[in-house]
């Protein structure tokens, strides 16, 4: 199956989940969400993922650790207000309350739910 046009896709993957809260595995964590970005954007599309719209954010906030209020201000609504707007959310693998409600939202608002780059229609060129 292919599209006409980019589809707009929020990777939706573990950020905190299963880490602990260990710093560095919270960072192999985004770098994962990050890479599925790179992955679809060479696949012609737009990949977003909240964590880099919401944890600069959070700092402005005060955020000075995850799941601070400043941070919790920010971090979910955001992922909610994008979920909102996208045609399709990837969800990575692994643990995570959060990806799964951003896959619920865009499943009770009809949008496509993947859970592979592979599976996303690639973009007609």
């Amino acid at each position: 199956m292919t599209v006409t046009e980019p589809l707009m896709i929020l990777v939706a993957g573990p950020y905190r989940g299963g880490t602990g809260d260990d710093p560095d595995r919270i960072a192999a964590n985004h770098r994962a969400i990050q890479r599925a970005c790179l992955e679809l954007f060479r696949a012609g599309h737009l990949a977003v993922n909240g964590e880099d719209l919401a944890l600069p954010l959070a700092e402005l906030a005060g955020s000075t650790r995850v799941g601070d209020a400043a941070f919790d201000e920010v971090f979910h609504p955001m992922g909610r207000r994008l979920v909102a707007r996208v045609d399709a959310v990837l969800r990575l693998p692994g643990a995570s309350t959060g990806s799964d409600e951003m896959v619920a939202l865009a499943r009770a608002r009809g949008a496509a739910v993947y859970t592979s780059v592979d599976e996303v229609p690639a973009v007609a060129r």
